[in-house]
């Protein structure tokens, strides 16, 4: 999934991308392999988020952080209006 976030210097672009990974992850079954990246020069730093964003090992840790979970949860939670 190739994404863009609204500015350069977008603040959210990390936790946009963690939220996608993590929709997809509940969602689809665990035979498939997702790929989070940020649309080529649509950010000011888009090579070190898009490592972020495929690191097993940062996933795992964004994950046990439970008031980062919290903002991913709220982020995906049904809206009703």
């Amino acid at each position: 999934v190739t994404f863009t976030p609204t500015v350069k210097h977008c603040s959210m672009a990390t936790v946009i991308g963690l939220c996608l990974r993590v929709k997809l992850m509940r969602s689809l079954p665990s035979r498939f392999k997702v790929d989070i990246r940020l649309a080529p020069g649509s950010h000011l730093t888009d090579a070190a988020i898009n490592k972020q964003l495929n690191d097993k090992e940062r996933i795992a840790a964004a994950l046990e952080n439970r008031p980062l979970v919290n903002v991913v949860n709220e982020c995906l939670a049904p809206t009703y209006g």
